[in-house]
């Protein structure tokens, strides 16, 4: 029987959060889902932690640093499943809502769904300007690719797994968000988007994400804008 889903969880310097994350994961989502945990060259003991929590079925890679979207991208190569999405080991998002997204992808059939922040009344930034720039980032999206999205940035884009290995990913850094979600705009990969919790940490937590990423993220969608669709298929 196929494996219903991959969790690509990429990790820098995560040692506060990723035992709690690990175990909710395998307590929420154990029994559906392969577990693909990418270590980007932490410095603290977050390999350790890896190696020593990870079940037989999963798998563990460690490479040497090169931002989130490298860690990602070397997940997606693992991905057995059906849907694919990425769990952030911050614990910013709920593992255990996981299982009824991909409830809700497979009952719809559909190939790709992201779980939106905004559709749900909740604390939303721990700082203004995130709040703010993310918004920003989402109406771009939108004017520019006719998109009806609420929440781009978002961490939970749950997408097929045959559609995501046609993509040819190369963003390493947090680019690779937007990167993705305008492969599937500019393929015509129709998006739908659900309510998710989301509990925002702050810089000094361990946010990585900062207002260098925002110009990053706006020059992803302008250059892809121009590209020839060939770009866009492996």
């Amino acid at each position: 029987m196929p494996i219903p889903l991959s969790i690509v969880v990429p990790v820098y310097n995560e040692e506060r959060t990723l035992a709690a994350l690990i175990a909710r994961l395998y307590e929420s989502c154990g029994g559906i889902a392969q577990v693909i945990f990418v270590d980007d060259g932490s410095r603290d003991s977050s390999l350790q932690i890896l190696r020593s929590l990870a079940r037989p079925q999963d798998t563990v890679v460690t490479k040497v640093n090169g931002g989130k979207g490298s860690a990602v991208r070397e997940g997606y190569k693992h991905a057995q499943g059906m849907y694919t999405i990425v769990q952030d080991a911050d614990l910013e998002y709920r593992p255990e809502e996981i299982p009824e997204l991909l409830r809700y992808a497979r009952e719809h059939d559909l190939p790709a769904l992201f779980g939106s922040r905004r559709l749900k009344k909740q604390k939303q930034f721990v700082h203004l300007s995130f709040f703010i720039g993310g918004s920003m980032l989402t109406f771009i999206c939108n004017m520019l690719y006719r998109t009806h999205l609420t929440d781009q940035p978002t961490c939970y884009k749950m997408v097929q797994t045959d559609i995501l290995r046609t993509f040819p990913l190369q963003e390493n850094d947090f680019r690779f968000d937007p990167e993705l979600t305008v492969m599937l705009a500019r393929r015509g990969v129709p998006i739908r988007e659900v309510p998710v919790s989301y509990f925002p940490r702050t810089v000094e937590e361990g946010k990585k994400i900062n207002w260098r990423d925002w110009f990053r993220w706006v020059w992803v969608f302008v250059k892809l804008r121009m590209a020839p669709k060939s770009a866009f298929v492996l």
